[in-house]
């Protein structure tokens, strides 16, 4: 025994004077680097951290708020400035309930948007009453699956609409686009499916306007899920809505991305993200109306963490209004889903802040759960299968958002000017997240051999961004004493060995030739299971895989420039298929490229991909909005495009732009 002790005492010596020395040490894991889930989830924490309006005095905050508005509905798709006439209605029948009545109708929310709804409606109403707008979740059946709610809310003594969105309800429209079918093209044309709920629902409260038992000073909302995150968007869109209630319905960046949540998540359950806002910067526009945030604490979607530290920093927020008394959160174990707390809590909420009625929760009857009770599809629906002839819901994704037009160039001043629209457009809403402060290129040569090439060769590693190492290779046909043209040649992804070198040589001219790889490519790339992750996180985060690979190659020109055997008006840029792509918007954005060389490039940003998004991702946020890829070789001149092989058909525009503008043209290499 008393062995045995000695020996367990050495021991401890011997750990104590291990982590003793570990300590001295201080040894730390480095980031890792060229990984890009650790870069999207760093970008996202940042996002999330980064909450700039809380250092705001209220009247810095009020001439912040009118821009953050703005952008908030820029992203959206429409403009809440321009007058709007009540929506067309058209009523199918009223149904006579214990204590309440239901309207059945319609309304048409654009041209040929039609929106079927019901109006729970309080009997015997002699002045207009508070109202709730209930925004249906993801649940087949929509407005009849949440009818318990509406029924509650009436019998509470509140008018009540419930209205169906445009995926599951009495037409089957479109909530997934890059979630399960591959049109990763919707971020390129800036549509999110969350704009057209939201202008719906704007729509429906325009219509609740008209009506003379609607007290338009008392309006909440409330809903779960799809219906929760349409709640922030609600109310924080339209001044109208006094009070609101989300349920399940949101969580921070860092959570969504960070921990992967979103890979269950729906399309519409984030704003196209062009302007970088996370869930705090939605709330902050919501500020200071009453706001309940129910979330279970075991939600798939949604971390409690998450839900809990938003709520924290937008209760200190509230504080600078002092009433941080107006914003409250509910939390409820289980999944994620309704329980009779939040349910009640809700009721409670609305009775409060829209009718000055203080009835505690717990004195409030919850819901009626037993189905049978309730009414089945036939009552409550309003088309029952003969919906208008000329509804668009099932193909409003084509038409909502306005795609830029071909432009109309005549003269240099007509192109000029055009130019610099395109390029001031996409450096705010399609690059707006790359940095505010490219990080040191920390250039230097990793390897070099008298061998490859006539003079040798050499690779350098630089740093693009914070976290991305990347290396270019350079072969040198002219003595690395000379300054001498530089071909830079972008990569593709699954290349073979020596493809690209043997591509090259397809390029007339004595450049010296460097290879890079960025983002998404060989040393910097990914498995390409991961794409479809990727690809939709990087949009709710501001970015996409194309934009990412567009500022690498920026940064590896700027490196290039930095070397002393380069002329540095003199490189040029080559890139095939996909990276064709790349290279344009790269010079676009650039304006010091002498040339490009592409090789079978896209048409247009606006195809669908592979329903698991493993193929190259064309997609660049609202891009389509203002341009498209056939146009950017005009747009780059003075840089010279020249063609490896034929000119598809749509770049016969910007020939002919460059004819007439600037008396230049395409170019051709055989």
């Amino acid at each position: 025994m008393k062995q045995l002790n000695l020996i367990s005492l050495g021991l401890l010596i011997l750990l104590t004077g291990a982590c003793k020395e570990e300590k001295a040490l201080n040894i730390k894991n480095p980031s890792p680097t060229n990984n890009i889930m650790h870069y999207l989830k760093q970008e996202a924490k940042g996002m999330t951290d980064h909450f700039s309006s809380s250092s705001l005095t209220l009247d810095e905050w009020d001439s912040v708020r009118t821009v953050k508005h703005h952008q908030f509905i820029e992203m959206m798709g429409f403009n809440m400035t321009e007058p709007r006439n009540p929506p067309k209605t058209y009523f199918q029948g009223t149904l006579q309930q214990k204590g309440f009545h239901i309207e059945k109708f319609y309304y048409e929310s654009l041209p040929n948007l039609f929106v079927p709804a019901n109006l729970y409606v309080p009997d015997n109403i002699s002045q207009p009453r508070a109202t709730v707008i209930y925004l249906s979740g993801h649940s087949h059946g929509q407005k009849v699956n949440y009818q318990a709610h509406a029924r509650r809310l009436a019998e509470l003594g509140f008018v009540t609409l419930i209205f169906d969105t445009i995926q599951f309800g009495e037409v089957w429209g479109h909530h997934w686009g890059p979630y399960n079918k591959g049109w990763f093209n919707w971020y390129s044309r800036g549509y999110n499916p969350a704009a057209v709920e939201l202008w719906n629902a704007i729509r429906g409260l325009d219509y609740l306007a008209t009506r003379v038992d609607v007290d338009m000073d008392n309006i909440g909302i409330t809903g779960i899920s799809g219906g929760g995150s349409q709640s922030w968007y609600f109310a924080a869109a339209d001044p109208r809505v006094k009070a609101a209630a989300p349920v399940c319905g949101a969580g921070t960046m860092d959570s969504q991305v960070g921990e992967r949540r979103i890979d269950g998540h729906c399309d519409c359950m984030m704003i196209n993200n062009g302007y970088q806002m996370d869930y705090t910067d939605i709330g902050a526009l919501i500020a200071p109306k009453p706001l309940l945030i129910a979330q279970s604490d075991r939600d798939e979607l949604y971390g409690i963490e998450s839900t809990r530290q938003f709520y924290q920093t937008l209760r200190n927020f509230y504080k600078k209004f002092d009433e941080e008394n107006n914003i409250s959160l509910v939390e409820t174990p289980g999944g994620h889903s309704y329980h009779p707390k939040s349910r009640k809590a809700i009721f409670s909420f609305f009775l409060q802040h829209l009718m000055g009625k203080d009835v505690p929760a717990e004195e409030i009857v919850d819901i009626e759960t037993n189905k049978e009770k309730l009414l089945p599809a036939d009552s409550l629906n309003v088309y029952n299968g003969r919906q208008p002839a000329t509804d668009i819901t099932k193909t409003i994704q084509h038409s909502f958002i306005k795609t830029a037009e071909i432009p109309v160039i005549n003269s240099r001043e007509d192109f000029v000017d055009h130019q610099k629209k395109v390029k001031h457009f996409l450096k705010s809403r399609t690059f707006g997240a790359f940095p505010d402060a490219a990080i040191d290129l920390g250039g230097k040569m990793i390897y070099r051999t008298a061998d490859l090439a006539k003079y040798g060769n050499k690779t350098y590693s630089f740093n693009s961004e914070e976290g991305w190492e990347l290396k270019v290779n350079i072969f040198y046909r002219h003595p690395k004493e000379e300054k001498s043209p530089l071909l830079l040649v972008l990569r593709t992804p699954g290349e073979e060995r020596w493809e690209s070198e043997g591509f090259a040589q397809k390029v007339p001219g004595k450049h010296n030739i460097a290879y890079v790889e960025v983002r998404g490519v060989g040393e910097a790339g990914w498995a390409p299971e991961l794409n479809w992750h990727i690809r939709r996180s990087a949009a709710w985060l501001g970015k996409t895989i194309a934009s990412m690979q567009i500022y690498d190659t920026m940064r590896a020109l700027e490196f290039c420039r930095t070397l002393p055997e380069v002329t540095p008006d003199r490189i040029s840029i080559l890139g095939r298929d996909g990276m064709a792509s790349i290279a344009m918007y790269a010079a676009l954005m650039d304006e010091k490229c002498e040339n490009i060389y592409l090789a079978n490039p896209p048409e247009t940003h606006d195809q669908p991909s592979p329903k698991n998004g493993r193929d190259f991702a064309l997609e660049l946020l609202n891009v389509l909005r203002i341009t498209d890829m056939y146009q950017i070789p005009a747009l780059i001149h003075p840089t010279k495009t020249y063609f490896i092989g034929e000119i598809p058909p749509a770049y016969t525009w910007s020939d002919t732009v460059l004819n007439k503008a600037v008396n230049e043209q395409l170019y051709v290499v055989n």
